[in-house]
């Protein structure tokens, strides 16, 4: 049976993290990865405002052999970079315990939930963690037949959940609203970009599941 692990990580903590850190500060999705026989291809949605500071940034790193942008939508970029050699990394380790990646994006750190085929595989990957120092901070673990309303709450991370009850607790979702991003954000210690990521996750990962789990009813 499959089971889901979900974490944070610091960037520090793995290369890709360490890679697109810093400034400038773009919103940072993993659209997926692709094994190459000798290392891992990642693809991934940027969204920001200096496109070129960050692929001048990315590119000038030493374990990164170049970023090719691929497609542009508003203000998103899909970028693919390609590693200069073999890194036995966080990203790695996911493709050896045949994990995939369901959702994978940077906040002010990074936020992964994977999917593993078995308990096996997910102690794979933490004994992968544990041998290399790399430190994850597990959310939760579950398996599909743990998805009852009690335990999953929607599906949310723990970050979305605080920052959505955080918002309603505010009044941010009131009409007129009493609080706006910059007061949710200092409420949470985050930036208000990351605020912004979080809220509008969070609210569509609970329309999901409020309306769309029966959607068949309306096919």
């Amino acid at each position: 049976m499959s089971v889901i692990l979900e974490y944070t990580i610091e960037n520090e903590e793995f290369t890709l993290g360490e890679v697109l850190s810093g400034p400038p500060h773009m919103r940072i999705e993993l659209e997926r990865i692709v094994p190459t026989g000798t290392s891992v291809v990642p693809f991934l949605w940027v969204t920001g405002d200096d496109f070129e500071t960050f692929e001048q940034k990315v590119t000038a790193h030493e374990f990164v052999d170049d970023i090719l942008a691929l497609d542009k939508v508003e203000d998103s970029t899909l970028y693919r970079v390609r590693w200069r050699g073999r890194h036995n990394d966080l990203i790695q380790g996911i493709t050896e315990a045949d994990g995939t990646i369901l959702e994978g994006y940077a906040d002010d750190k990074w936020y992964f939930r994977l999917r593993f085929p078995d308990h096996d595989a997910l102690s794979r990957f933490h004994n992968f963690c544990t041998d290399l120092g790399i430190s994850i901070h597990i959310v939760r673990t579950y398996t599909e037949t743990d998805r009852t309303e009690s335990v999953k709450q929607f599906d949310l991370s723990q970050e979305q959940r605080e920052a959505l009850i955080v918002g309603l607790r505010m009044g941010y979702f009131d009409t007129p609203s009493e609080a706006n991003l910059d007061e949710l954000a200092d409420e949470l210690e985050i930036s208000q970009q990351a605020t912004s990521d979080r809220i509008r996750r969070g609210t569509k990962q609970v329309l999901t599941e409020a309306l769309l789990a029966s959607a068949t009813d309306f096919e």
